[in-house]
């Protein structure tokens, strides 16, 4: 014989009415109550029908997740896997499921995401990324679904909850930093432009040099893709060129990997023949080599917050929307040296 809600509530010494407002995490219940109810539940092995519940409430207890590309590219870069583990441990907190997107091609994706929608497969959507010009934003907003981003939304920032770092700030204080050593000739490896992020920390680089009255020099700026081939063409890019630059602000550890990678096949030495300065602070960058000198952005904490953020707008719909932005430092090792 099943046990029912009933058994739960006769051994916790309450009404059946407050074991299912304990289940759904009512905030009105005290932690004292909460905790003898659950205490209750695990003693009789009770687990809650969570798609009954969801069919009374409309309610799918499921976040779903948008890359910014598809899945297996994205995943090899290590702050995708990072930043979703800081979703998911929030949503295990909240007993919600993750729901991810799918798809090749950024139409693909939209369509997933209209389909996540439309089905209500979904409560709510954490979008991993921020772009210029987004459709999946734009119609998250007309359809007034509850959504939040990774990063700034380009357009009506003050109407969407966002997570985010400075990045402009921190790109202008590591290239102070890479003054302050006495590089000049100082190189900005960027991702796409179309990437807010990659827009703010471009900006960022760009203050610090004319800050430091040096010349803004476009051929020591390129853009590439957030994988390790992004930055092996990057640097390649940038040694063809007949001064180059003594020193890197790279956007991301994984291109970083990449041009580590091709400065030793050409035998050029880091920080020797040129330092850099990356973004991230991943696991691998303590242990590349040399060790790589690197932003840590909190990307755990980046993705705790969004889910954070999300279930507040899941929630409580009139909330106002809010930015929450998530402290950086810099991680010092052996890949930048003073001139």
């Amino acid at each position: 014989m099943s046990v029912t809600i009933k058994d739960v509530a006769k051994l916790a010494d309450v009404a059946p009415s407050t074991v299912s407002r304990v289940i759904a995490n009512n905030p009105r219940i005290s932690e004292k109550t909460k905790r003898k109810v659950k205490e209750a539940m695990d003693y009789l092995g009770y687990h809650p029908n969570f798609n009954a519940r969801s069919l009374a409430n409309r309610s799918t207890q499921a976040i779903g997740l948008v890359m910014p590309s598809s899945a297996d590219k994205t995943m090899q870069n290590p702050f995708f896997p990072e930043v979703i583990r800081g979703i998911s441990t929030m949503a295990h907190e909240q007993e919600y499921a993750l729901y991810m997107s799918t798809g090749n091609t950024e139409e693909e994706i939209f369509e997933g995401v209209v389909r996540m929608v439309q089905g209500r497969r979904v409560d709510g959507i954490v979008m991993l990324y921020s772009r210029v010009d987004d459709n999946i934003m734009a119609y998250l907003q007309e359809q007034n679904f509850p959504f939040t981003v990774i990063g700034k939304p380009f357009k009506n920032a003050e109407k969407i909850t966002h997570i985010d770092n400075d990045n402009f700030k921190a790109a202008q204080e590591m290239t102070e930093y890479l003054l302050s050593k006495g590089h000049e000739r100082i190189g900005f490896v960027g991702g796409n432009l179309n990437l807010v992020v990659t827009i703010d920390r471009l900006l960022g680089y760009e203050k610090a040099i004319r800050k430091a009255k040096l010349p803004l020099k476009d051929e020591y700026i390129v853009h590439e893709e957030f994988l390790k081939e992004g930055g092996q063409e990057a640097i390649k890019e940038l040694l063809a060129l007949e001064n180059p630059p003594s020193a890197l602000i790279v956007m991301d550890d994984l291109m970083s990997f990449g041009i580590l990678h091709t400065l030793n096949e050409l035998g050029l030495s880091v920080p020797d023949d040129i330092s850099i300065v990356s973004f991230n602070n991943v696991m691998l960058s303590e242990l590349s080599s040399p060790s790589l000198t690197s932003v840590d952005i909190n990307i755990f904490q980046l993705g705790y917050e969004a889910a954070k953020g999300l279930l507040d707008c899941i929630q409580s719909p009139k909330h106002n929307p809010k930015r929450v932005t998530v402290p950086y430092k810099l991680v010092e090792r052996q890949s930048c040296r003073t001139v």
